[in-house]
């Protein structure tokens, strides 16, 4: 087994590693949520610093009351006894596989981390292509006839994973794709394991959330976390619903937990007990949040339009993944490493999530064009026109300039970056 850094970790330590050497790059390559801290999150977590026990490996009872209480409020009534936390939901995403067991099946494209994990823990991760303009569904009909071959080949198919709304595709699958899912898991008897980290971040006003929990409640487990929403991600807290009855799955998740993270941080729990309890000033960040990342992500979808690219609408968190593929200048490697070598972008390619490598996809995130400090992510917050405030225009200008570049280098027009189109300094 080959075990190498993540795509979007390794991506934004090379980005990182050329801002400081002087280069001028726009970082779109990171789904990092690029929001300041609340202050009443970091209070919370200030007041619980002396608390250094480990705690119970599910978690903290408070914890798992107010994660309870969150679902409850979305429609699903929770037994706190069946949410276990972890240190992110990504550990927690780790460890269901390994409780589990079998092999899973993954949207295409899909987060990079599914598939790196499922071979970590040596399953097999089956690939099904979401829907013409969804994302973060498989095909159901495609998965029906997936299973069923995988299992005449004598391969054990225990669960399907889904993302709602998607990385990297920013879509929100359609209720009709999720009920349809639903039933065949249930034809199939496979656990929907929904992530669903990015819920409260859906910004398409038109766009029906609806969880694989709400139709298919005995088999559905939910993950999510404060990573995006409250942009806690180096903060490292997830929880993990799981359905009734499902008491020796918790059994084995948490063995798995006691064996890798022990507990989750104390302190940090207490915040996060804080934040799932959802008062109002926390919800009004959310909102604020969403806000921002929709208006975002429309200005940046508006200029890869511009240039002919095929990009869905994004709805949910801050993603796009526009293909680039009528510009006809190779794959999803090579249209990255031109993007970031010769033009100052960096975004992350197709392939990375599963996608077919030959089509020149690449994921895209907005989320770290708000500034570069926290005065400047704060403003952008709060102001009623982030797209006038001169950090964030000027990142969209060079965007703008870049992709202008790459479209004329493939109509012959330029052969090199020419004086007169190179962008001015930017912002984040």
């Amino acid at each position: 087994m080959t075990v190498t850094l993540s795509a979007t970790l390794a991506a934004n330590e090379d980005i990182e590693r050329r801002r400081r050497a002087g280069e001028r790059v726009l970082h779109l390559a990171f789904g990092e949520a690029g929001l300041p801290v609340h202050p009443a999150l970091r209070d919370k977590l200030a007041a619980a610093s002396e608390r250094n026990g480990y705690g119970p490996v599910a978690g903290a009872a408070g914890l798992r009351a107010a994660a309870a209480g969150y679902w409850t409020r979305r429609g699903l009534l929770t037994d706190p006894e069946l949410v276990v936390c972890g240190p992110g939901s990504k550990s927690l995403l780790y460890g269901l596989l390994l409780a589990i067991g079998g092999d899973v099946v993954l949207p295409m494209p899909s987060w990079v981390s599914y598939a790196a994990q499922a071979d970590l823990v040596g399953s097999r991760p089956i690939l099904v292509p979401a829907p013409p303009g969804e994302g973060g569904v498989p095909d159901p009909d495609l998965v029906a006839a997936s299973v069923r071959r995988a299992r005449a080949e004598g391969r054990t198919v225990s669960s399907v994973l889904v993302t709602l709304p998607d990385n990297p595709t920013g879509r929100l699958a359609r209720p009709e794709t999720v009920a349809r899912l639903a039933a065949v898991a249930r034809e199939l008897d496979l656990i929907v394991i929904s992530d669903e980290i990015y819920r409260d971040l859906v910004h398409d006003t038109s766009a029906v959330y609806t969880s694989p929990a709400d139709l298919a409640p005995e088999r559905t487990i939910i993950t999510t976390g404060l990573s995006k929403s409250l942009a806690l991600g180096g903060w490292r807290i997830g929880v993990a619903r799981l359905p009734e009855g499902a008491h020796a799955l918790r059994t084995r998740l948490l063995a798995v937990a006691s064996e890798i993270w022990s507990a989750p941080a104390a302190p940090v729990q207490e915040a996060a007990a804080y934040a799932f309890d959802e008062p109002r000033e926390l919800t009004d960040r959310v909102a604020g949040s969403r806000r921002l990342h929709g208006i975002v992500a429309r200005a940046v979808h508006e200029r890869f339009v511009e240039i002919g690219a095929s990009v869905p609408n994004p709805q949910g968190g801050f993603y796009l993944y526009p293909d680039l593929s009528h510009l006809r200048l190779g794959g999803s490697a090579e249209i990255t490493k031109i993007l970031l070598d010769d033009h100052g972008i960096g975004v992350l390619p197709g392939h990375a999530f599963g996608d077919d490598p030959s089509a020149a996809r690449v994921r895209v995130a907005v989320s770290l064009l708000y500034g570069d400090t926290p005065d400047e992510r704060l403003t952008a917050l709060t102001s009623t026109d982030p797209l006038q405030l001169p950090w964030i225009a000027a990142n969209l200008d060079h965007l703008s300039m870049g992709l202008k570049e790459l479209s004329l280098v493939r109509h012959g027009v330029i052969s090199e970056r020419h004086p007169a189109l190179v962008p001015a300094p930017c912002h984040g």
